[in-house]
């Protein structure tokens, strides 16, 4: 194979580096440089290969406007270089084999050498120029084959996506360019997997370009980047795409994978767009012809949504059209609407629906299901009906797990039952079903309800024996019955043992009932070190401790340290209510510091009266918000 290689003057090696210059590309036997207004493809010696191939040292220089498509061959034996084949890289799509080929491989649109010269020419051109001879140039000589791997040499090689996106803008803006479909896939997979802000703002600009060329993704295209976008958290560009495609008007075969259609709705519900998701879901399923096929999983994210957002005859009502839609409810379906309802009250529906699962085909119910149920008979007392369900589940041979023990034997122990709670702890033993702290904590509750206390602290030292390490409510539950009998001391010792757990987020419901009851026994200094202790443990003191608290100091006429503690309230935020007002301006009044009086009636006002602005203009914007 010969090219014609003009031979290089000496001023061309000093020229290399002039102002000139703007761009160059090299391999190892070969440069592209680009001038102002010309392309210079320079050929450099290879002393790898034997003679006459060891000296290459020739220029061949085209102005952009002119510049030919493919390299002239010539037949001038004194100009001319026998080149091996690995001259040029050659795309896969134009491998030639014959030198009658010749030119579709080294000039071809396609060809590597053009494919990086429009790369440099797109990258160095000038957009604010009038008249542009880059633009100019590639409009006679650009197609879009030659476009596509324009677009995959920057997405791929050159690992910038981003550029690649502005030459389709610009080919396609400027050069009117069509593109192809496959064009268009290449570059929305690449910014798919790009996480960098704004990339997909450039997918979503593709996407448009699509539609003036009259190109359509694909479902398993548009399953990806509407993925991508609802990853990137871009939910309504996704929502957007979806509801573009489930338009009738547009001409298409393909049906959007349900899974995409999920991965959307379980976004929306994962950040308590319970509403919007709804709505969304509604549109699509509304509509007399669907290019988005739906499942089991659709309704079951939005009948789930709907329970915990307590509207439960609404998504039973998806659970009704479920089958107009060709599917059927599951497990799943039934267990959430069955705890929707225990939920709402409706036990009764409930167990209606339990009743329904056995009798269908393919769907049995199972510990979940039956737990449900039990669970809301004994959140309304009706333990005898929780455990003649307890009965049948048994004899569905299904086994009790410790969820279900722990919410009966909780139900008996709200009713003082404790003989029952203890015949059912015996029989979850005999089960095999492990004991856990939710367990104790309600045997513990339950002792200290019918005022048998010391049998609560024996489950108590048994929890801790057998290393089960109470949580915040055991605590909660010993503390509070402690102080009703008084036992003050044995309260403050379990405190230290809550101080010494750092597993454990204290609240301040566990600490107030050992405050107030020694502020009550006038100990205000050892309420002082337990407000130390919670603020140790970053609890933050509410209301009804500031209340507790000023009365204490009151009432020891401590009146210097009730104002502080006053004033500290009004501090952080918390609005004293008329008990704390009303209780220390009548022990001030009585102390005889009427002014100090005053001033505190003055700013406990003040701080009323501003939440309560605050709280009407904060009304007022959210009615109109939702107008």
């Amino acid at each position: 194979m010969v090219v014609d290689l003009e031979e290089d003057d000496e001023g061309d090696e000093e020229n290399e580096e002039d102002e000139g210059h703007i761009c160059r590309w090299s391999k190892p036997n070969c440069t592209l440089k680009l001038y102002n207004k010309q392309v210079h493809i320079w050929a450099v010696p290879r002393p790898d290969l034997p003679e006459p191939n060891s000296f290459i040292g020739a220029i061949r220089t085209f102005d952009i406007g002119t510049m030919p498509l493919s390299l002239r061959w010539s037949n001038h034996p004194p100009r001319t270089h026998n080149l091996p084949i690995s001259f040029f890289t050659f795309s896969n799509l134009q491998r030639a084999s014959s030198i009658s080929k010749s030119k579709a491989q080294f000039g071809g649109p396609s060809s590597l050498w053009f494919v990086k010269v429009v790369c440099t020419l797109h990258v160095r051109r000038n957009s604010s120029l009038k008249k542009d001879p880059i633009s100019d140039y590639l409009r006679k000589n650009l197609n879009s084959s030659t476009a596509f791997y324009v677009i995959k040499h920057m997405n791929t090689n050159l690992n910038n996506p981003k550029l690649a996106f502005s030459f389709l803008e610009y080919t396609k803006n400027t050069l009117n360019l069509v593109h192809s479909v496959e064009t268009y896939s290449l570059l929305l997979r690449s910014l798919g997997y790009l996480t960098q802000v704004g990339v997909h703002d450039l997918a979503k600009r593709v996407i448009d370009l699509m539609k003036i060329d009259n190109v359509s993704p694909d479902s398993s295209l548009l399953g990806f980047v509407i993925t991508s976008f609802v990853n990137a958290g871009k939910l309504e560009v996704a929502k957007e795409l979806i509801l573009d495609h489930n338009q009738p008007t547009i001409e298409k075969d393909e049906v959007l994978n349900c899974v995409v259609f999920n991965k959307l709705l379980s976004s929306l519900v994962q950040i308590n767009h319970t509403d919007e998701a709804v709505d969304f879901f509604e549109n699509v399923v509304g509509r007399p012809q669907r290019f988005i096929s739906l499942d089991t999983c659709s309704f079951n994210i939005v009948i789930s949504a709907l329970c915990r957002a307590s509207e439960v005859e609404k998504a039973f009502g998806f659970f009704n059209k479920m089958t107009k839609f060709g599917c059927l409810p599951d497990l799943v379906t039934y267990n959430t609407l069955v705890n929707g309802f225990c939920l709402a009250g409706n036990v009764e529906k409930a167990h209606e629906l339990l009743k329904e699962t056995c009798s269908v085909n393919g769907c049995s119910p199972n510990v979940v299901t039956f737990t449900s149920v039990i669970s809301g008979y004994c959140k309304l007392g009706r333990m005898e009906d929780a455990m003649i369900l307890f009965d049948e589940m048994i004899g569905h041979e299904i086994r009790p797990n410790t969820v279900t023990f722990n919410v009966i034997i909780n139900g008996f122990c709200k009713i003082g039952d404790m003989g029952s709670t203890l015949n059912v702890y015996e029989k979850m033993v005999d089960l095999g079903c492990t004991p856990d702290v939710i367990t104790f904590t309600s045997i513990i509750y339950g002792h200290c309800r019918v005022g048998e206390l010391d049998h609560g602290l024996k489950i108590w030292d048994e929890m801790n024996r057998r290393k089960l390490y109470p949580n915040l409510y055991t605590f909660s539950v010993i503390i509070n019955a402690l102080c009703e009998k008084g036992r003050l001391n044995e309260a403050r010792d379990v405190l230290r043992q809550l101080k010494a757990r750092d597993d454990i987020v204290a609240k301040t419901f566990v600490y107030v009932p050992v405050i107030d009851g020694f502020c009550k026994a006038g100990d205000v200094d050892e309420a002082n070190e337990i407000v130390k202790e919670m603020e140790e443990k970053r609890c933050r003191l509410d209301k009804v401790t500031f209340t507790v608290l000023i009365i204490g100091h009151c009432m020891k006429g401590r009146m210097a340290e009730s104002i502080s503690l006053f004033r500290k309230m009004v501090g952080v935020g918390c609005v004293p209510d008329s008990v704390t007002v009303n209780s220390l301006v009548s022990r001030l009044l009585k102390a005889g510091m009427p002014k100090d009086a005053f001033e505190l009636m003055r700013s406990g006002s003040a701080m009323a009266a501003a939440i309560q602005t605050e709280t009407l203009c904060s009304n007022k914007t959210y009615t109109r918000v939702s107008e």
